[in-house]
């Protein structure tokens, strides 16, 4: 972790060297700002590590309730880091993540190049290397590492709201508000292992930086250290989070706009997209040629967009109606090469790991197939619905969402009228965008509009998606807080009201923070006090009993089949092999999924066999939580899906689709419980409790000697 704090210091003393001219007040004052945005920092860290531990009682469970405690897709990826842990040697530990074959049954496949898990295997090379094995269990060592990124992630905003408004205090009403709205800012408490929280702090990172990077006056040879620092935090982002491509090609559309708006030069726009560029194929490199690399719509449409606006000369001359007839080609051209380049390194690569996203994608706006599968699965899920509209209730009572819409909307204006400025002044061509802002009225400095554009492409992404709303709300604090404090739109108001002078100027850009940081003291500190304090226990009695009855009962080689997220916590705390998991970028894997849910489909009991001895299952686990699901309305339940796409009447009142036929057999798992001769036949029940129902799979005349190890029958129903 130390290459990222070195980076931090160069951007906090770009911030310093660019405050003018020194005195001794100027260095305190600096110094405090550093202070107090490293004790923000450490504060939020110290707060969710808090509430981890009062929520599970953490330091005093068990071992496998620790583990449990990872959930669906956490648990996968903690397990990778148990695993380097647990190998005889380091060599030993990646050779087998690079030649897996217990992540699925019947398969060997390379992790480092299917998953992004650098960072288990990194933790765990630096936890055998560290003389700290007695003093620091593993479990919090993993942990207390991604929630120190959580102080990374806060001292980044800090920064960016330091550097957008030139006052520090814009970056302490930052770090508050992104504690306060912590429900829609981070979940890293109850989801330490998902990829979000890894990168999304060196996303933070990667934002300071550029925002750095696009402010003016910079020297050469600032441009350049703010540069690489940009190029590791995009790297380290990409590297870290497997939907890295989506985020940079929002950010790529971002650059373009700036570009075709004239706020940036050509020269800025070029470096941007080249960090990009090599960021991503240098995660390709690492990930062993991972081909969702090449053939990502980023990646194609960074090309496309370097590749015309080299050829297509002219661009930015004109009057107004030529300059928008132009911007109008431009885009088609751009867009049009962008989805040509996609399509064919799609097909020469034989790409089609990522089509589930699109389907999705597609079936939200109503352009895809309804009962697709695998689209489906999203689409049923809150997370991948539409932002509640509650989120603004909560961001409203932390006074977070009053100053940002102000922001959002004189600045859009600004925006809007300095866009025009720029088409209709053919003049200005060759100038750069500090020249002509210094001969208008009203200008945006390209940090400004970066910032701008950038919370507005991230929220209209949050708006049509809940889950992306952590990409958005983290910047909408820093955003907020440069509206407080910024001396653009303070100088724009005093203006309109002919009072503008410094002294009124400094009062209020330094009273109004200090006024709301008040008022939000002693409104939530009493509450932030009431939540720490609370104490709760971690309580999962039924998974237990079954992790430790596969630990105990089954041989280490068995193959084990059912929910993706519970065959993460298999993995995680029995290391049995898995016939699928919840990383579900792999066409193959969703396919298998797909058939290996057919346990909950209206099957028969020889249909569903083949299907699990075909994916070399030994034991099924079958969950009462889905089988008889209520989470999800009709349409939406497991079973639904399932019934759909195998094009039979769903179960319980309401309207079907004319096409649907009744199916020929009673739903699997409901049936397998009546134990009739045709399930007997083939399964036997080897477990159960009030949850969870375990059937071993008998097997033809051959048999592998492991298999014959004897496996005892519990039944603990209550």
């Amino acid at each position: 972790m130390g290459y990222q704090w070195r980076h931090f210091n160069i951007v906090l003393c770009y911030v310093i060297l660019s405050s003018g001219v020194w005195t001794w007040r100027t260095v305190l004052w600096v110094a405090i700002g550093w202070t107090v945005g490293i004790s923000l920092g450490m504060l939020s860290c110290i707060y969710v590590a808090t509430l981890h531990e009062n929520d599970l009682w953490f330091s005093n469970i068990k071992e496998v309730e620790r583990e449990i405690s990872f959930r669906t897709e956490c648990g996968l990826y903690y397990s990778y880091y148990k695993q380097m842990l647990r190998a005889p040697s380091i060599q030993q530990g990646l050779s087998e993540l690079i030649n897996d074959n217990a992540t699925e049954s019947k398969r060997t496949i390379n992790l480092l190049r299917r998953m992004n898990i650098y960072q288990e295997v990194f933790l765990g090379v630096l936890y055998r290397i560290l003389p700290i094995q007695a003093y620091l269990e593993p479990v919090y060592f993993y942990i207390y590492t991604v929630f120190s990124l959580q102080a990374v992630y806060v001292i980044a905003l800090f920064i960016t709201s330091w550097l957008l408004s030139g006052s520090w205090l814009a970056g302490a009403l930052t770090g508050v508000w992104y504690i306060l709205n912590r429900v829609d800012t981070t979940r890293v408490e109850f989801t330490i292992s998902l990829r979000e929280n890894w990168s999304l702090p060196f996303f933070a990172l990667q934002i300071a930086a550029i925002t750095c990077y696009l402010r003016p006056h910079l020297k050469p040879i600032q441009q350049k250290v703010v540069l690489w620092l940009m190029f590791l935090a995009t790297l380290c982002f990409c590297l870290t989070w497997q939907f890295n491509q989506f985020i940079l090609l929002v950010q790529a559309l971002i650059f373009f706009t700036l570009d075709c708006l004239d706020l940036i030069s050509t020269e800025q726009v070029t470096c941007l997209y080249l960090v990009q560029v090599s960021s991503l194929l240098s995660v390709w490199l690492l990930q062993f040629c991972n081909s969702m690399i090449l053939g990502s719509l980023a990646l194609s449409f960074i090309v496309a967009a370097l590749f015309v606006k080299h050829f297509q000369r002219g661009l930015k001359t004109g009057g107004l109606a030529a300059r928008l007839g132009k911007l109008l080609l431009h885009t088609v051209l751009v867009l049009a090469l962008t989805f040509t380049i996609n399509y064919l390194a799609k097909q020469a690569l034989q790409l089609r790991s990522d089509e589930h996203i699109f389907k999705f994608i597609k079936s939200k706006f109503g352009l895809g197939p309804t009962r697709d599968f695998d689209a489906s699965l999203y689409l049923c899920e809150e997370a991948f619905g539409l932002l509640p509209l509650d989120t603004f209730d909560r961001l409203a009572g932390t006074l977070l969402a009053y100053p940002y819409l102000v922001t959002l909307i004189v600045l859009l204006v600004m925006l809007a009228l300095v866009t025009l400025a720029n088409l209709c002044d053919s003049s200005a061509v060759g100038r750069p965008p500090k020249g002509r802002c210094e001969a208008r009225p009203i200008c945006m400095r390209a940090d400004v509009a970066y910032n701008l554009l950038h919370t507005v492409f991230f929220g209209l992404l949050a708006l049509g998606t809940m889950r992306m709303k952590y990409l958005w709300t983290g910047h909408m604090c820093a955003f907020a807080a440069y509206g407080v404090c910024g001396k653009e739109l303070w100088s724009l108001c005093l203006n309109m009201i002919h009072c503008n002078t410094k002294t009124k100027l400094r009062l209020i850009r330094y009273t109004l923070p200090l006024v709301i940081l008040c008022f939000l003291y002693y409104k939530f500190w009493p509450k932030l006090m009431t939540e720490v304090s609370e104490l709760r226990e971690f309580y999962d009695p039924d998974t237990v009993e079954l992790m430790t009855w596969i630990s105990s009962k089954t041989p280490k080689k068995a193959v084990f089949a059912g929910s993706m997220q519970l065959l993460a916590g298999i993995k995680l705390c029995t290391g049995r092999v898995l016939t699928n998991h919840p990383h579900y970028e792999d066409r193959a894997l969703r396919e298998r999924t797909k058939q290996v849910y057919q346990i909950y489909a209206q099957q028969s009991p020889e249909e569903v066999h083949g299907i699990l001895r075909a994916a070399g299952a030994d034991f099924v686990v079958m969950e009462d939580s889905i089988c008889y699901e209520r989470r999800h309305g009709r349409g939406c339940r497991l079973r639904d899906l399932l019934d759909l796409a195998n094009g039979h009447i769903m179960d319980g009142p309401g309207d079907n689709d004319p096409d649907l036929v009744h199916a020929t057999h009673p739903r699997f798992c409901e049936s397998i419980k009546t134990d009739g001769p045709a399930y007997t036949a083939l399964f036997t029940r080897v477990f159960q409790n009030k949850t969870f129902h375990v059937y071993k799979l008998k097997r033809g005349k051959k048999r592998a000697k492991a298999d014959r190890e004897p496996v005892a029958m519990e039944d603990r129903t209550q």
